[in-house]
């Protein structure tokens, strides 16, 4: 495939995410300008990154630190927002913090010390989201609801580090919205007790539409955007 092909497949891709979205806002009675959306680029090489940017896409999700680091390194002229999306190993925190500006996953308080720790030895500010278990499967990640609390306290006290709002995804075999719904709920909670933690995180290729109605500001999509590829690792 040619660049100039890739360039207009990823085009098309992204004016169809683009209508998805500007319908889901249309049914929610929702502005378009209340949602950030976050390409997710994992398997997909540096060189549609700089395709996204040239359209107009500021913000990018990655998952795996040993593909992200070398990516973001890449893309490091264009000016954009990184978001780290995946599970995360306290370990991997120091490389996390020199390039991420969001970080989607903090579920737990060790995380949250590292993060904070790396974040003021590298002289950064970096906004974290709790993530937050809709389900019973700890194979996915996130702070058990009535944990969620605390995490976010910690998050909010810890020099380096800036309290945004919260993160989940819709646990397999459960209707979205439920689920959603549900996350507005321990959002607003959230909120209550730190007023400037707004960001929702929710809502993939396949449940974007429930994700907006249930308040999302923010949506991680990446299938309906690039396509189906082979796994690509940097």
């Amino acid at each position: 495939m040619t660049e100039t092909t890739r360039r207009d497949e990823i085009a098309a891709g992204l004016a169809g995410v683009e209508a998805r979205i500007a319908e889901a806002c249309r049914a929610a009675g929702r502005a378009r300008e209340e949602l950030t959306l976050v390409a997710v680029t994992k398997t997909y090489p540096a060189s549609d990154v700089r395709h996204l940017a040239a359209l107009g896409v500021r913000d990018v999700g990655e998952n795996r630190d040993q593909e992200a680091a070398p990516k973001a390194g890449d893309c490091a002229d264009l000016g954009l927002v990184w978001h780290f999306i995946g599970q995360l190993q306290t370990n991997k925190a120091r490389s996390v913090v020199r390039y991420a500006d969001v970080v989607h996953s903090v579920d737990r308080l060790r995380l949250v010390s590292a993060l904070g720790a790396e974040a003021v030895r590298a002289g950064r500010e970096i906004t974290c989201l709790v993530q937050v278990a809709l389900d019973d499967d700890p194979a996915r990640g996130g702070a058990r609801p009535q944990d969620v609390p605390a995490v976010a306290d910690a998050v909010a006290a810890a020099e380096g580090l800036r309290l945004g709002g919260v993160m989940a995804v819709a646990p397999l075999g459960e209707e979205p919205a439920r689920a959603f719904a549900k996350l507005r709920r321990i959002a607003q909670a959230v909120q209550d007790a730190h007023p400037g933690a707004r960001i929702v995180s929710a809502g993939m290729s396949g449940d974007l539409g429930e994700a907006v109605a249930n308040g999302a500001t923010h949506l991680r999509i990446g299938t309906a955007l690039l396509g189906h590829r082979k796994p690509f690792v940097r």
